[in-house]
């Protein structure tokens, strides 16, 4: 999205540099735009300490404003003037708030919290677990009323998010798709040979809905595999961090990589990417990245989500142990299978999912709204 808009546009970048983040990295980003200061502070473990302080709040944790990062972006907005002030998710609305009228507001959100809080809601168990998730769902979901009612435009990654945020209590406001994608040009199939009997999943068991699909996995589905498919075995990547990895069923066919430098590696060596998601929101980045390299995905209802996918023509879909493993043994056993769909993967993701038109898409949106910003002034 940065990229599609420094094509037509002077943009300056605020954003925060976590201590992981690689000099190249930022040069990179650098590159694209007109400015771009960083701010060495990583807002989740800055905000981690008041947690409970923040769950008596009426504001997610994320969401809680860091004075070095507000400082900057009204340092910014006083030096000159904006058409148009972007906030990249929840976490940086604040500070984007601060821009006077005359300028157009947009925020960036990958998915609808308040979806996924509800949805935690409905499967927890236990009197206490589901109160605290209702407490939860209800907080975020009126903070995201009351916060994306300040914003002119809220862009979503599935129709089944913006549905959620259109439905917010009192929300009246602006709600328009802009799906995830993948660079189809980086992203090439026949990059490495497929290993035999491989699996891979590409998600940081750090997030929540990693974690929980990975477990769900290695319990359920992967015992059944390996009882019919010897040598199998399955590659996660991703930061471990601070995880509960005594959780999870581990032997040792699974490898756990930590963070990986490119991550086109492990999955072109995969012959089939799994992707066993129960719960959260948005859309699967690790499916988009799969189909553009060519490896085959095996999902279930929920990875597929929000995704415009055909089971059996793009990929797999099986919502049960049983089916999961049957379905990812189709795929192992099958070349001609996963051939088949490994073509349509990517003639499907260079046609609706490649960064450089859903880039442009977002760019137009953002220029529209600053557009209907100028008319309703002069109007007024």
């Amino acid at each position: 999205l940065l990229r599609a808009l420094s094509q037509q546009h002077e943009v300056t970048l605020i954003s925060f540099a976590f201590a992981t983040a690689r000099p190249e990295e930022q040069e990179a980003v650098r590159d694209l735009c007109t400015e771009f200061r960083a701010v060495p502070v990583d807002p989740f473990a800055a905000n981690r300490a008041s947690a409970l302080r923040t769950f008596l709040s009426l504001r997610p944790v994320a969401s809680r404003p860091i004075p070095a990062m507000r400082e900057k972006v009204s340092a910014a907005l006083a030096s000159q003037r904006f058409d148009a002030v972007i906030a990249s998710t929840v976490v940086m609305a604040d500070y984007a708030l601060q821009a006077g009228k005359g300028t157009a507001k947009v925020l960036e959100e990958h998915n609808s919290m308040a979806r996924w809080m509800r949805e935690r809601y409905e499967g927890a168990n236990g009197l206490l677990q589901r109160a605290r998730c209702w407490v939860s769902w209800m907080k975020t979901r009126n903070y995201e009323a009351r916060l994306f009612s300040r914003f002119d435009l809220v862009t979503m990654v599935s129709d089944q998010d913006r549905s959620t945020s259109e439905a917010l209590p009192g929300y009246r406001g602006r709600v328009e798709v802009v799906h995830n994608g993948v660079d189809c040009a980086h992203n090439h199939p026949d990059l490495m040979e497929p290993w035999p009997n491989a699996l891979v999943y590409n998600g940081s068991l750090t997030y929540d809905a990693n974690y929980d699909a990975m477990r769900w996995f290695l319990a359920e589905a992967y015992p059944i595999l390996k009882a019919q498919i010897p040598g199998i075995s399955l590659t996660i990547t991703g930061s471990i961090r601070d995880v509960d990895l005594a959780g999870l069923a581990l032997d040792d066919s699974v490898t756990l990589t930590g963070f990986v430098d490119d991550v086109r590696l492990p999955v072109a060596q995969a012959m089939t990417c799994v992707a066993p998601i129960r719960r959260g929101g948005g859309t699967r980045l690790k499916i988009l990245e799969a189909m553009a390299l060519g490896t085959p995905v095996v999902a279930t209802s929920k990875g597929a989500e929000g995704l415009e996918v055909i089971d059996g023509t793009h990929l797999l879909i099986a919502d049960t142990p049983q089916a999961f493993a049957e379905k990812t043994i189709q795929l192992l056993q099958s070349p001609e299978t996963r051939a088949t769909l490994a073509a349509n993967a990517r003639a499907l993701v260079e046609a609706r999912y490649d960064w450089a038109g859903i880039g442009q898409r977002f760019a137009q949106l953002v220029v529209e709204t600053v557009h209907a910003g100028v008319q309703g002034t002069h109007a007024r």
